[in-house]
């Protein structure tokens, strides 16, 4: 089912007087290019069961690769669309007071024990007994959602036009071995007017900003079935192992490895931190 981001649909969606709502179906973005600027009331869980999710605001892009989530707080306008053909879970949300849950959007990682409550929730039936099973299962999601574990998967967009620029050429040309000095020359400023920008708007310097992108776009690719080799060509790598080490350093483990523990995820899971 595709997940219908139209005014009525959400307005419909922030009146149903439950803390949670599910989509009712696992729901498929492979059609949905790219979906209106949008935002509810109620904040929104989008689980990734299959590919990956780009969730874009104002300020950032977060990606949600699979058995992760991003978290959408109430009255953030953000887009969201797909690489490749995706299925995912999409839950609203109007937290309770107590638990602590996040403030930002954000990606988590979702256990296995997560996956199956977030399963499960989309089962539950729109107007679920808060007090019997059903609201005790929620009670419980929230307290998953609380302790889940933060990805560092977000790009920062700056909000200055020519940062803005400068995000659109790298991306067009991510492979260019151009320097800092020729990039900050194609957007008439200085080298040092560069990374004085960067820092303040992003709180990267130049290098790690790109290798943020390198990643980003590596996942999207990666995700599409493309091999390593190749996806480290497109992005101008010397060699597949030079872009792992790039990645492994960024991510904290090796494409390969990071994609195969969210495409078959550990049975037993659930605790981890």
């Amino acid at each position: 089912m595709y997940v219908d981001v139209r005014s009525d649909w959400l307005s419909y969606v922030d009146e149903i007087p439950r803390a949670l709502v599910a989509a009712n179906a696992v729901a498929s973005l492979e059609t949905l290019e790219q979906s209106p600027r949008h935002s509810h009331q109620k904040a929104q869980l989008l689980f990734t069961v299959r590919g990956v999710i780009n969730c874009e605001v104002e300020d950032a892009v977060w990606i949600v690769p699979p058995q992760c989530a991003v978290w959408i707080p109430g009255g953030l306008p953000h887009t969201v669309f797909g690489s490749g053909e995706v299925e995912c879970i999409s839950l609203f949300i109007e937290p309770p007071e107590a638990p602590n849950l996040p403030n930002e959007c954000c990606t988590i990682t979702v256990s296995n024990f997560f996956r199956h409550l977030l399963m499960r929730a989309n089962e539950l039936p729109e107007r679920y007994d808060v007090d019997g099973p059903d609201g005790r299962i929620v009670s419980v999601i929230f307290d998953e959602l609380a302790a889940a574990p933060v990805e560092d998967l977000r790009l920062p967009i700056p909000s200055d036009s020519r940062l803005k620029k400068l995000a659109d050429l790298l991306i067009a040309a991510s492979a260019d071995h151009a320097t800092v000095a020729e990039w900050a020359s194609r957007i008439a400023v200085s080298e040092r007017s560069l990374n004085r920008m960067l820092a303040e708007q992003v709180g990267m310097s130049f290098g790690r900003w790109r290798r943020q992108l390198h990643v980003v776009l590596a996942l999207r690719h990666l995700s599409t079935g493309q091999t390593v080799q190749a996806v480290a060509m497109d992005l101008g790598y010397e060699s597949a192992s030079s872009f792992v080490t790039m990645f492994r350093k960024m991510v904290g483990k090796p494409p390969s490895r990071y994609l195969l523990e969210r495409l078959r995820p550990a049975p037993h899971d659930h605790g981890e931190r």
